[in-house]
């Protein structure tokens, strides 16, 4: 895993399912292919999950302020913040393969 991986933290499904086709030999989706109007989708997809990963972990880091007296709830804080994280991710990488057809 590069640094810059490590930076980013969990990986999505779609990054995930990226690096197998790499690994195994298989040409990655093109999606200069997709019209103008399914890229700008596509495009709004990533925007409004990036910012809505934004705004959870401006909260999380809030959250864990609050909580640095009591290691139960910070360690409840990560786990809830890993489980949003991952749902939006999975979200995204949902409308991002609806758009793509599949």
């Amino acid at each position: 895993m590069s640094d810059e991986d490590k930076a980013r933290g969990m990986k999505s499904a779609y990054e995930l399912a990226l690096e197998r086709l790499d690994r195994d030999g298989i040409e990655r989706p093109r999606e200069e292919a997709f019209p103008p109007e399914v890229l700008a989708e596509m495009d709004a997809v990533r925007r409004r999950a990036e910012s809505k990963l934004a705004e959870a972990e401006i909260l999380h880091r809030d959250r864990l302020i609050r909580a640095r007296q009591d290691p139960a709830a910070g360690q409840q804080e990560e786990d809830d913040y890993r489980l949003e994280r991952r749902r939006i991710e999975e979200e995204r990488d949902r409308q991002l393969a609806r758009l793509r057809g599949r």
